[in-house]
Parts: structure tokens; sequence; C-alpha cells
């Protein structure tokens, strides 16, 4: 069976080797870009099931390329790696078109979980960003 094809967005780049290493055994990472016109350009030639994006990045933001993405019809499921636990980041990146909402000290024990439930069309947001809140959250 074919892995999900994934497309990282950071612009840190020992940041997306270590994502990248972490989602290999289940995901297909198709690139690797370090700023959010990139990203745009990238999705549209690669056709990713998955992008993974940061919210802070040169160029074009996280959150506007997203929203760039969905307005140009973009398929991939989208979900938000980054260091923002504010509420108000969340419900932008959500708003902008993103499925999933991983912090990135949770990387380990959420960024896997998440894909996959976006891949079910559900949505993931990092437990530590919304304490109470009835989200899909990971194993205790």
């Amino acid at each position: 069976m074919d892995r999900p094809r994934v497309l990282l967005a950071d612009d840190h780049a020992d940041f997306l080797a270590v994502a990248a290493r972490l989602l290999e055994p289940e995901f297909e990472v198709v690139k690797t870009v370090g700023d959010g016109q990139t990203l745009l350009e990238e999705a549209e030639r690669l056709q990713p099931d998955l992008l993974v994006l940061d919210i802070s990045m040169p160029v074009l933001n996280g959150i506007e390329a997203a929203r760039r993405l969905t307005a140009q019809g973009c398929r991939a499921k989208i979900v938000f790696l980054t260091i923002y636990q504010d509420p108000e980041y969340v419900r932008s990146a959500l708003a902008a078109g993103g499925q999933g909402y991983v912090v990135k000290s949770r990387l380990v024990s959420d960024l896997s979980l998440a894909l996959k439930e976006t891949l079910a069309g559900r949505s993931f947001v990092s437990p530590s960003v919304s304490p109470g809140k009835e989200e899909v959250s990971s194993p205790a």
C-alpha cells in the first residue's frame, strides 16, 4: 500500500530534517521547503496528500499560504506545526483551511497522529493548546 505523500514547510532546516525522519516510516516526505511562496509552487507541482507547515516563514507566512492554497482548490489536508500556543493562532490557522494544529513541543507525540486523523476527515489540535476542548487527542 502506498504511503501518504507529505510536503513539509518550515524555515528551520534542522527542524525539517527531524520532522521528516519522524514521519518517514509511515509517510512519504516528497519535499521540504523553507518559505511560503515555495510551498505554494511545490504543492501545485507535487500534489501531496498532506501539507505540514509552520506559521512563521519568510516571503509568505503559513496562514496566508494556507488561505491561498484553499482558495485555489488545493485538495491536500493542511496541518500546522508551530511554536504558537495562543488560541487566536489556532482559530486563524483553522479558519485559513487547516485541519490540524500541532505545537512543536509535541512533535513526537502528536504529528503522526494529527496527519492520520486529518486523512480520516477529522480535525486535530494538540491537547496542550486547547485544554478541556473536545478534540481528538493522543492516548494518555
